[in-house]
């Protein structure tokens, strides 16, 4: 019994510990602000590390443009990342770029206000 005992407070202190180093999954939530988003049809987000390494990227589809919160989960660290957002716009060829930083601290959600730059060019 007490081998067993050991054993089983082995198992318990270990998969504590791997919870307690495991990276958390988190929300960014993008809040879309502004005129033009109707227009938009597929979204595509990247999250970059410093050393360049993409740690998440995830694309999404629109019949009718993207609903005003967009919501992507991610297991990132606390630390400060690069972001790139391509946006694929109705009638044009191109995808649109939206770079930023994003600020990954202890919070589970990570709300960002998003405007479309003037595109009339």
């Amino acid at each position: 019994m007490p081998k067993r005992l050991v054993l089983i407070a082995i198992v318990a202190v270990g998969l504590w510990l791997w919870k307690v180093t495991d990276v958390p999954e988190r929300q960014l939530i993008l809040q879309l602000e502004g005129p033009g988003w109707s227009d938009v049809r597929a979204m595509d987000l990247q999250v970059v590390d410093s050393e360049e390494r993409i740690l998440k990227r995830e694309e999404r589809f629109f019949a009718d443009g993207p609903p005003p919160e967009v919501t992507f989960k991610a297991s990132l660290p606390e630390g400060t990342f690069q972001t790139l957002l391509l946006l694929k716009v109705r009638d044009r060829e191109q995808w649109l770029p939206l770079r930023g930083r994003l600020a990954v601290g202890e919070k589970e959600a990570i709300v960002h206000s998003l405007r479309l730059p003037d595109t009339r060019r």
